[in-house]
Formats: structure tokens, sequence, C-alpha cells
């Protein structure tokens, strides 16, 4: 890949990454960077797998960033990793949900290490944000009781 495509590309995805920062998600940008999260999490992380397509824009990231703002039960991490963007940081991540296909954008619920709730692309494209923001907030309802 040429200089100008990466550049171009880093630009294109900037508010994508910028919608999840500004709502509270921190950044995994490398493997490194994932493993020493995960290595040392404690409590329940909320795993965004963000992505450039139409249901990352306009399904995921929104339902995601609403159901955090309305949520009794927050989870005690947000986290996010861009497929196809920070490829070895989601490849990384990845290998933490054992036995789950991989699929994005997704969420993922985890108590400590464990995925204890997973929302694939399936679940998202097509869906309306208000019922993928009702599955997130179930999620969270029930790993924190």
């Amino acid at each position: 890949m040429s200089m100008a495509y990466d550049e171009y590309m880093k630009q294109m995805v900037k508010p994508m990454r910028a919608e999840l920062v500004q709502a509270g998600f921190d950044e995994l940008e490398s493997a490194e960077a994932v493993e020493n999260f995960m290595e040392s999490v404690e409590g329940t992380t909320l795993v965004v797998v963000n992505s450039v397509c139409g249901c990352a824009a306009g399904l995921a990231r929104p339902a995601a960033t609403q159901a955090v703002l309305q949520a009794e039960n927050k989870p005690d991490h947000l986290v996010t990793v861009f497929a196809g963007q920070d490829k070895e940081a989601t490849a990384k991540m990845r290998e933490y949900f054992d036995g789950i296909e991989p699929s994005s954008p997704s969420m993922a619920l985890l108590k400590g290490k464990e995925v204890v709730h997973f929302i694939p692309r399936h679940d998202i494209e097509g869906q309306p944000m208000e019922a993928i923001m009702e599955n997130l907030l179930a999620a969270f309802s029930q790993v924190n009781k």
C-alpha cells in the first residue's frame, strides 16, 4: 500500500475513532496495548470492535455510546480496537474472544478476561439502534448483579 493511501485512511477514520473516545472509550491501538490491558484488567469491560462500515457508523457506535450514557450499571472499563486499521490490536483482542468468530463491528462484554456477552455484526446490521442498546443494557444489568 502507498503512503498516500495509509494517510488517507488515517484521516478518514479520525471521526470514527473520536466518536468512541469522546464517549469515554480508551483506544487500544497495538497488540502490546491490548495485552497490557487484558493481563491486568479487573471488573467488567465493554469492548467495541470498531469498523468503517455503515452499520458501525449508524448503529454500533451510537448504540454503544448511548447505552453507556443511559446505563445504571455501567461497565468498569470501556475500550475499543479498530478492525482494518489497527490490525494487530484487533487480532490480539480477538484471541481473548475464545471460540467466537471474528466479526466487525462487534461488541463484547467481559468479566475479567471472560466474554460473558457478545454481539456480532449479524445482530447489529439491520437492527434498530434501540434494540442494540437494549441488548447492551440488559447485558450490563446481568453482569453487574
